[in-house]
C-alpha cells in the first residue's frame, strides 16, 4: 500500500513539474492590491483563454463596508487587473471568507467558505454580479473550528467535498471530507485525518492555509507562517495525499513523507488554484496583511 501511495505522490510531483506555466508567467510575484483589506484568502478559476485568465477571489474581511469578493484578470506579463464585486443586498453579509472552489460540471458556479463553516453557493453572472443560491453549514462545526480551505472534485462519480481546520503550532490541522449532494446540500459519509507540515516551523505556522483537489484525487495544500500583520511571512505547498474510492466509501491516503513542492519567504499563501492546459499551472494568491496581496505561478 505504501509503495502504491508513493507512486501516486511521485506522479503528483511529476504532474506539478509538467504544470509549470510559460516562463513569462512564472518569474515573480505580481501585486494585486495594497492594504490589509485586499488580502486573497481563496481563489477559483472562472475563465481560461489563450492569453487571459480570470479568477474569483475572496477576502477575509469582517466589517460592514469591507469587500468580500473580487475578480482578477491576468493578461500575459501585465499586472493583474482587480475589480471589486458587490455582495447581494438580499443575503446576509458573510464574515471571514477563507476559501472558494468551483463546482465540477457547472458553469460559473462556486462555493465560498467562511472560517466558521458557512458555505455560500454562488453564481457569477455575465454582468459581473453575484447571486447567492444557497447558504448551508458544514457538518461537525464546533466553537473552536477555524477553517481555511475548501475544495470540490468529482471522484469516480462522487462529488467530494474536502475542507480543513487550519491548526496552529503544536496543534495539527484536520482534513475533513464527505460526499456532497447538490440536490439537498447534505454531506454524508464524512471522515477526517490530522496533518502537520515540516515547513514552516514554529508557533505561528498554520498547517493548512488552503487546499485544492485535482481530478486524479491528489490533494494539494498550502501552509503558512503568520507572526502578525507586518510579517515576516513564509509559505510552503505540498502534495498531502490521495483520495480514492474503496467500495462505496471515499478513502484518504496521507502522504507519509511530506516534501515541499514550493517554498517562499515573505509571502503568506492563503489561496491556491490548479489551472489546466499548456498555459496553466499552479497559481498562488497571498494575504500579506498590511502589504496587501500578490499572485504567482509556481515554478521550480
Amino acid at each position: 500500500m505504501h509503495r502504491f501511495l508513493n507512486l501516486l505522490i511521485a506522479g503528483a510531483l511529476l504532474k506539478s513539474m509538467l504544470l509549470v506555466p510559460h516562463p513569462a508567467l512564472a518569474q515573480q510575484w505580481r501585486p494585486v492590491r495594497g492594504g490589509i483589506l485586499f488580502g486573497i484568502s481563496g481563489m477559483a478559476l472562472v475563465k481560461l483563454q489563450s492569453h487571459q485568465m480570470d479568477f474569483l477571489i475572496v477576502h477575509d474581511n469582517k466589517g460592514k463596508d469591507e469587500g468580500r469578493l473580487g475578480l482578477i484578470t491576468i493578461k500575459g506579463e501585465a499586472q493583474p487587473e482587480y475589480v471589486a464585486l458587490t455582495w447581494p443586498s438580499n443575503v446576509e453579509l458573510p464574515s471571514d471568507l477563507e476559501a472558494i472552489a468551483s463546482i465540477p460540471g457547472t458553469l460559473n458556479a462556486f462555493m465560498a467558505l467562511s472560517s466558521l463553516g458557512k458555505v455560500y453557493h454562488i453564481r457569477f453572472n455575465s454582468n459581473k454580479t453575484i447571486s447567492v443560491l444557497k447558504v448551508f453549514t458544514l457538518p461537525g462545526i464546533t466553537p473552536t473550528t477555524n477553517l481555511e480551505g475548501f475544495t470540490l472534485q468529482e471522484i469516480d462519480g462522487n462529488l467530494l467535498a474536502v475542507w480543513a481546520h487550519r491548526g496552529a503550532g503544536a496543534e495539527a490541522a484536520t482534513i475533513y471530507w464527505g460526499k456532497l449532494n447538490l440536490n439537498n446540500y447534505q454531506i454524508t459519509q464524512t471522515s477526517s485525518a490530522n496533518l502537520k507540515v515540516p515547513l514552516p516551523t514554529g508557533a505561528n505556522v498554520r498547517h493548512i492555509s488552503d487546499l485544492k483537489l485535482d481530478k486524479a484525487g491528489i490533494l494539494f495544500i498550502a501552509s503558512a507562517s503568520d507572526p502578525g500583520s507586518d510579517g515576516p511571512f513564509e509559505s510552503a505547498v505540498y502534495a498531502a495525499g490521495y483520495f480514492g474510492v474503496r467500495g462505496n466509501a471515499i478513502a484518504f491516503r496521507p502522504n507519509p513523507d511530506l516534501v515541499p513542492l514550493y517554498h517562499y519567504n515573505y509571502h503568506k499563501i492563503e489561496a491556491i488554484e490548479l489551472v489546466p492546459g499548456a498555459a496553466g499551472g499552479v497559481i498562488f494568491g497571498s494575504d500579506d496583511e498590511n502589504m496587501g496581496s500578490s499572485v504567482k505561478f509556481g515554478n521550480w
